[in-house]
């Protein structure tokens, strides 16, 4: 998707749900934003990729009845370069982790506000990750979420870097080297890889740092978009 500081493209969304109305309910919040438009919806996720319209993120029903499962309808648009935000009334924590360990970028109720609703499909629009209270907790209550044991210097070391803090910002805290601090941080990687959670970017250790709770879980995105605005939806961090 093409940005421009002057211009802002149209984010073009879809919405994969075999039930009319929450596509209505979708189509009327989005007609009232200048920056977002709903371009197409279908009942599966191979019924959308049938219609050939460019879609830059999918709002994803959980429970779909042609036999799919979130983690399958994740994975199958995040392989064709399109982001998820899953939408859910939250009765079903099982398929929502399993959504989370496909890598859907955001959660929310359909219950929430409009306002949050919309900022949840901005954020994720823009390549950044939604953390919702409802994500972390289907997340906490994953049994296949493998702990990672972390001494204290590198707890510290986590909490500072994924809040925001540079290298050289934690070494000052610390009283240790900017070198230091990526040795550290080289640790804290391959400890989370050795347990299947990797953290290629400042994100994912902002993620793991919540779902392992070093940092709070914040209010729908605010946190992650203040950081992902500051370091990139994908940059590297070292």
């Amino acid at each position: 998707m093409a940005m421009t500081p002057d211009v802002p493209a149209v984010l073009r969304v879809g919405m994969v749900d075999d039930h009319p109305s929450p596509v209505w309910g979708i189509e009327r919040i989005l007609d009232r934003q200048s920056d977002m438009d709903l371009v197409c919806s279908a009942s599966t996720v191979s019924g959308l990729f049938e219609q050939g319209i460019q879609t830059d993120i999918v709002i994803l029903d959980l429970r779909l009845d042609d036999g799919t499962t979130p983690g399958q309808n994740v994975t199958r648009l995040t392989e064709a370069g399109i982001g998820t935000v899953v939408y859910t009334s939250g009765e079903h924590p099982s398929l929502l982790r399993s959504a989370a360990r496909a890598g859907t970028l955001g959660v929310v109720l359909k219950s929430a506000s409009e306002d949050e609703i919309v900022a949840a499909i901005r954020s994720a629009g823009s390549g950044y990750e939604v953390l919702t209270t409802e994500w972390a907790a289907a997340i906490d209550a994953d049994p296949e979420l493998a702990a990672v044991d972390l001494s204290p210097q590198l707890q510290r070391v986590l909490t500072l870097y994924a809040s925001g803090e540079t290298s050289a910002g934690v070494g000052a805290a610390l009283g240790v080297t900017a070198e230091t601090v990526n040795e550290y941080l080289k640790r804290i990687r391959q400890k989370y890889a050795a347990a299947g959670r990797p953290t290629r970017t400042k994100l994912d250790l902002f993620k793991r740092a919540v779902e392992d709770g070093w940092l709070p879980v914040p209010g729908l995105g605010a946190a992650v978009d203040r950081q992902s605005r500051r370091d990139g939806p994908g940059r590297s961090d070292e």
